[in-house]
This record gives C-alpha cells, sequence and structure tokens, in this order.
C-alpha cells in the first residue's frame, strides 16, 4: 500500500500530459473519425501513438535523468536548434490555444445555456484559466487535473458503454485509406493531434521539473508516470471514435464549421441516440476533455516560452511566464476575435502544422536522448531506438506523402 501511495504522489506530469493531450484530437477529431469512417481509422490511432511514444517519452526520462528540461537540451545541441523551436513555437501556439479555446467555449454555451456568444464564452474561459494559473501556479494546476482526468475518463466511458448499448451497429475494423485530396487531409489533420503535438514532450519536461521541486522523482517513476498518461490518451481516443461510430456513423449528418452549432449537433445527436438521461455525462465528458486542453496548454506555451527566452536572451525580464501568459492571452481572443465562425478551419490549420513539424521533434528529441549530455544509464535500449528510427521514417514519410498529394490532387 506505501508502494501505492507513493505511486500515486508521483503522478502528476503525466496527467497533464494526458489532459493537454485529449482534447481537439479526441472530441472533435476522433468523434468525426468514428462519424464518417466507423472504426474504420482506428489503424491511425493505434500506429501514431505506437511511433510518437519514444518522443514523448524522452521529455520525462530526459527531465529526470539530467535535471534539466528539453528546451535547455536543445540548446545543448546548438543554438541554431533552440532557436528554431523559439520561432515554430510562437509561430503555432496562437493557433493552437485559439483552436482549443473555441471549442471548450462552443460546449460551454450548450452545457451552462447563460449565453450562446462563443467569444464571451471564450473570454471567460481564458480568465478562469488565468486565474487558476496566476493564483495555484504548478501545485494547482497538477492537484486539479488528477480530478478532472478522473471526471473525464468515468464519463467518457459511460457515454461510450450507453452508446454500444443503444446502438445496431456491428464493429467492423475494417482499414480505411485515403484515396482522394478530402480524406488525405482528414488523416493528416487527425493524426496532427493525436495524441497530441510532439512540442508537448517539452512542455512534459517542464512539468516533470516542477514535480521534482517537491517530490524527488528519478527517470523510472518519471517514465511510469507517463505511460499511465499515454494509456490514457489511447484508451479515451478509441472511446471516442466508438462514440462517433456507434452515434452518427451512417447518419448522414453534416457538421458546421463553427464552434457553437458543432457543440449543438454533437450534443444533440448523442442525447437523441441514447436518450435525455445520457445529456448530463455527455456534456460533462465533453466540456472537461476541452477545459483541461485549454488550461493545460496555457500554462505550458508561456512556461516554454519563458524558458527559451531565458537561454536566448542573457538580460530576459523578470517574470518572463507571466509576460508570455498575458501575450498568448490576448492573442488568442484577438484571434477569436477574427476568425470565431470557422472552428474546423483554425482545428485543421494548427493539426497539420503540428504534424508538418513533427519530425523535428522526433529527431531533436532522439539525438538528445542519445548524446553525451544524457547519462549513459539513461539511454534508451535497443528495442525503444529501433522504434524511434521507424518512428521518424514514419513521420517524415507521411509528412512527404501529404505534400505530394496536395500537388497530386
Amino acid at each position: 500500500m506505501e508502494k501505492l501511495s507513493d505511486t500515486l504522489k508521483t503522478l502528476g506530469p503525466g496527467l497533464l500530459f494526458a489532459g493537454a493531450a485529449i482534447g481537439v484530437s479526441h472530441l472533435v477529431q476522433s468523434t468525426r473519425a468514428g462519424a464518417d469512417y466507423g472504426m474504420g481509422l482506428l489503424w491511425a490511432l493505434l500506429l501514431v501513438h505506437l511511433f510518437k511514444y519514444p518522443f514523448f517519452q524522452y521529455g520525462p526520462r530526459y527531465a529526470a535523468a539530467t535535471g534539466e528540461s528539453l528546451i535547455d537540451g536543445y540548446k545543448r545541441l546548438g543554438k541554431g536548434m533552440l532557436w528554431f523551436y523559439y520561432l515554430l513555437t510562437f509561430a503555432t501556439m496562437f493557433t493552437i490555444q485559439a483552436a482549443v479555446t473555441i471549442v471548450t467555449a462552443g460546449i460551454a454555451t450548450k452545457l451552462f445555456g447563460v449565453s450562446d456568444n462563443t467569444l464571451i464564452w471564450s473570454v471567460l474561459i481564458t480568465f478562469v484559466c488565468f486565474l487558476i494559473l496566476m493564483i495555484g501556479k504548478y501545485r494547482l494546476l497538477d492537484n486539479l487535473m488528477k480530478i478532472i482526468v478522473i471526471i473525464l475518463s468515468i464519463s467518457t466511458i459511460s457515454a461510450m458503454i450507453i452508446a454500444y448499448q443503444n446502438t445496431s451497429y456491428r464493429f467492423d475494423f475494417t482499414p480505411v485509406f485515403p484515396d482522394n485530396k478530402i480524406t488525405i487531409a482528414f488523416l493528416i489533420a487527425f493524426m496532427g493531434w493525436m495524441p497530441a503535438p510532439l512540442d508537448i514532450s517539452a512542455w512534459h519536461s517542464l512539468w516533470t521539473l516542477e514535480k521534482s521541486k517537491t517530490q524527488k522523482i528519478n527517470p523510472k517513476k518519471a517514465i511510469l508516470d507517463f505511460n499511465i498518461g499515454y494509456i490514457g490518451t489511447i484508451t479515451l481516443g478509441a472511446c471516442f471514435i466508438a462514440l462517433g461510430t456507434f452515434v452518427m456513423y451512417g447518419s448522414g449528418e453534416t457538421f458546421s464549421d463553427g464552434a457553437s452549432k458543432f457543440s449543438e449537433q454533437l450534443i444533440t445527436l448523442y442525447t437523441k441516440n441514447l436518450g435525455q438521461g445520457a445529456y448530463l455525462i455527455i456534456a460533462i465528458a465533453a466540456f472537461t476533455t476541452m477545459f483541461s486542453t485549454s488550461l493545460t496548454t496555457l500554462d505550458a506555451s508561456p512556461r516554454a516560452m519563458a524558458r527559451t527566452t531565458e537561454l536566448l536572451f542573457e538580460k530576459a525580464p523578470k517574470n518572463t511566464y507571466l509576460i508570455w501568459l498575458i501575450f498568448l492571452s490576448i492573442g488568442t481572443l484577438l484571434i477569436l476575435g477574427f476568425l470565431i465562425t470557422s472552428m474546423t478551419f483554425m482545428v485543421k490549420v494548427a493539426t497539420i502544422i503540428s504534424f508538418l513539424t513533427a519530425p523535428f521533434y522526433a529527431i531533436a528529441n532522439y539525438l538528445l536522448i542519445t548524446s553525451k549530455h544524457t547519462p549513459p544509464q539513461w539511454h534508451p535500449k535497443i528495442g525503444l531506438k529501433i522504434l524511434s528510427w521507424l518512428g521518424i521514417l514514419f513521420l517524415i514519410g507521411f509528412s512527404l506523402f501529404y505534400i505530394v498529394s496536395l500537388i497530386n490532387y
């Protein structure tokens, strides 16, 4: 029991990873995958989890083994590497935050019924997340995420069981492969954020260091914590595909590009097929899914940019994290003010960018974890190295496949 208690206390960064990962990729993309292709894209979910696994795991492994973040490690590989990370993060963080916030706001309009204005809800959600991070800092984020992930898991699995009991669908796992521009673009978008963009590995390393300030964490415990969170993302990803399949596959429903309308269609379809009694379960699952992502991403991007700024510029200002947090919050709301009606477009752009930049993070993380900067005893074993090589080839190959498909189609 003592060992179990110690393990539960160590849990934190892995659940933050899960909270950040289980969001648009699951609620929006996985549900759409099930609605449009049944269980035909389950292969893609499993494959991308397999090939991205090493590069996500290297974040907590490196942090626990060296006492520094992956971002510090990128500088050790060369300042040019760190500059590339800095510019890449800056170019994508506003779109990513806007995408997750607008989906959260769309669900809130239907769950709480106070207002159907998604911009007002976006402002409110951003403000609440901002206060949580300012008042409670990492400790509150860590504790709150444990509660949110538990609620999310219970409500999602319950919704899937109810959906299964109310469907006549019989499982068909025949793989569906892209054969035109639309399906190829969706597949890339689906895999781009499944389970999450690879830059979350750097976020994870920062969270691991924060956790280590209050509790000693060795690489073995950090990897266990990560594995628990990663298994959760796979399980809930499959649950959302199944939900989309059971409730929407073959319905002929066309989803709106607007966040509010999309959320209304989503919850209406669920309750129509599962009954009004399931409404609260569905709504809680959907909202906790997206709120956890909004909260963790609003913390992570400023945390990463703050550390990068400190490493790149000798005279970085004090309270760098707060400055970036305010900057991201304002920038996100400005983007939403102009693109509030095109949720699907923002999600698609953000996820495709994430997939196309994934090879950079995969290569950088692998070079770092196998370099002299990581203690030899924590270098990956040969099996994980082989999986890393295959993963890099997979990510590069799919990126090239997408680019070629755009030209040919």
